[in-house]
């Protein structure tokens, strides 16, 4: 499996609002914390890999706080949790990797797990989340804690033949929302963070 995406930094209300004028579907909000972790037989920031646990609670508005939905609160009871490993990047166009992804009962353990196997932990992304499914994509509005807001746009593809053709459509509905692909921005957030931090 490859996700084919693409991100920029964006102004989230002005995307909110272009994503309802083209009749986009609001799918979900979600609060994410997502743990990073080193491994003890290779440099992930060498192979350009990256391991994490994510855990992830509803929001039940949207990522800026009040929305017609109400507040932007999680909600600890439904936390879910998932272990993802993805791959180097594939595409000088895009973020495309190979992406495998599991879902974990118990968080505590998992990292219980990778801590008994020699990883540690790196660095966490906090972010917020809003999900909209526009073109055949998912489009994400983010706000990422240090960073600010920006869109990522992803379709999830089952054959490396496939990625140039998603990687232009995908191209092409940023261009529809009023976003500007030449504007990509290829670090991860994890990436950005750790820039900042230097």
């Amino acid at each position: 499996m490859f996700e084919v995406e693409i991100k920029v930094p964006a102004d989230a209300d002005a995307v909110r609002e272009r994503l309802r004028e083209v009749g986009a579907e609001r799918v979900d909000a979600r609060r994410q914390r997502d743990a990073y972790y080193d491994a003890p037989h290779r440099d992930f920031a060498e192979t350009d890999e990256a391991l994490r646990v994510r855990r992830e609670s509803p929001l039940s508005g949207g990522i800026g706080g009040e929305s017609e939905a109400g507040p932007a609160d999680p909600d600890p009871a439904a936390e879910t949790t998932k272990l993802t490993y993805k791959g180097p990047l594939l595409d000088e166009g895009s973020k495309t990797r190979a992406e495998h992804e599991t879902a974990v009962d118990d968080g505590e353990a998992m990292a219980g797990v990778l801590s008994g196997l020699g990883f540690e932990p790196a660095a966490v992304v906090e972010k917020r989340r809003e999900f909209w499914s526009f073109a055949g994509f998912t489009v994400t509005l983010d706000a990422v804690d240090g960073l600010g807001e920006f869109v990522e746009i992803e379709r999830e593809v089952d054959d490396q033949d496939a990625i140039e053709a998603a990687r232009d459509e995908a191209l092409d509905a940023l261009d529809r929302l009023g976003l500007d692909g030449d504007e990509q921005v290829r670090t991860s957030y994890l990436g950005l963070l750790l820039a900042e931090e230097s």
